[in-house]
């Protein structure tokens, strides 16, 4: 019987459960940095009751500031579960939990990983991460340069130069990280033979298959593309009850908002070029749906297209999928 620690996680901090006999808790608190993993890492040696091994950490998705620390234990050779958080809050509210804190959440975190089968969270190969990386740069820069470039638009001619000279030392910046994601594709024979794959779809190009290959990794880790769609918050969130409350508002905000974002104007492009999707967004539009409502349905559409080609590791064949489907 593994021993269960449930870890909440905040940007300057996290608090860690580890469950007792009794319903009693071991709990403590580190800092989100390198020198708190090793000590978190020690303190899981001397205090699980088979150390490293026999821990079992389970951790909300909460993006960047728990990757870095599910990464580091599992490399020390812990097993990790990374979790929705809805259905840890659904969880709390079972147990009739009202009060939240962070000491709180890490024992229900502890609790929900003792009662639930939960799959390991599976690492991301480490060209998976050098191309997470080098993507989350790329979109930094970018940002800075528009930033730089809205300036410019407004600026004083005395400082316009200046605006100048920074905008050229990006663009120098933003084509050699480009570089770099190209290399770290080509260089890596399954990261090239998924890219490959995805350049036959349609609507996809080389501002968004880097993004997809770091934000999916592998399609295997997806038990199906209902996973996947969750994953990238692409799953309409739907309240109903009774006859007094029956509506749908927008995506559910539990999930990857990168990868969201990333799909966003591809699949505006799959709608004017791609053979499944232009017809699916003509009649969603002829049934007079809202632009936004047409966008996100094909987004949802042609995330479902790339973990297919993923999944089977067979180009895009419009009419392999449209048999498929019929």
């Amino acid at each position: 019987m593994r021993s269960k620690v449930g870890c909440d996680i905040s940007k300057q901090k996290f608090d860690v459960a580890l469950l007792l006999a009794q319903g009693k808790y071991r709990s403590k608190v580190f800092d989100n940095d390198v020198s708190g993993f090793k000590a978190f890492v020690a303190w899981l040696e001397d205090h699980a009751s088979g150390g490293l091994s026999d821990a079992h950490v389970c951790m909300e998705a909460t993006g960047a500031y728990g990757e870095q620390l599910a990464l580091f234990l599992h490399d020390h050779g812990v097993k990790v579960s990374i979790v929705n958080p809805l259905r840890v809050k659904r969880f709390m509210e079972s147990e009739g939990i009202r009060n939240k804190t962070d000491a709180g959440d890490a024992k229900a975190l502890a609790r929900f990983c003792e009662k639930n089968e939960l799959d390991a969270w599976e690492a991301p190969s480490r060209s998976v991460r050098a191309l997470q990386a080098l993507v989350v740069r790329l979109d930094t820069l970018l940002a800075m340069r528009q930033s730089e470039m809205n300036r410019w638009d407004i600026a004083h001619e005395s400082v316009k130069g200046s605006i100048e000279r920074v905008i050229a030392a990006l663009d120098k910046t933003i084509e050699e990280v480009k570089a770099q994601i190209h290399s770290t594709i080509d260089d890596d024979p399954d990261l090239k033979e998924r890219k490959d794959l995805l350049e036959t779809i349609p609507g996809l190009g080389d501002r968004t298959i880097p993004q997809l290959l770091a934000y999916i990794g592998r399609p295997e880790r997806f038990r199906s593309v209902k996973t996947l769609i969750a994953y990238a918050s692409l799953t309409p969130r739907i309240r109903k009850s009774g006859s007094s409350l029956n509506e749908t508002k927008g995506t559910h905000p539990a999930g990857h908002r990168e990868l969201k974002r990333a799909l966003y104007y591809p699949a505006m492009v799959a709608g004017r070029y791609n053979p499944l999707i232009a017809p699916f967004w003509a009649r969603l539009k002829a049934q007079g749906k809202p632009g936004k409502v047409i966008v996100v349905a094909c987004m949802h559409k042609l995330l479902a297209i790339a973990y297919g080609v993923l999944k089977s590791k067979k180009p895009f064949d419009p009419n392999y999928l449209q048999s498929q489907a019929a």
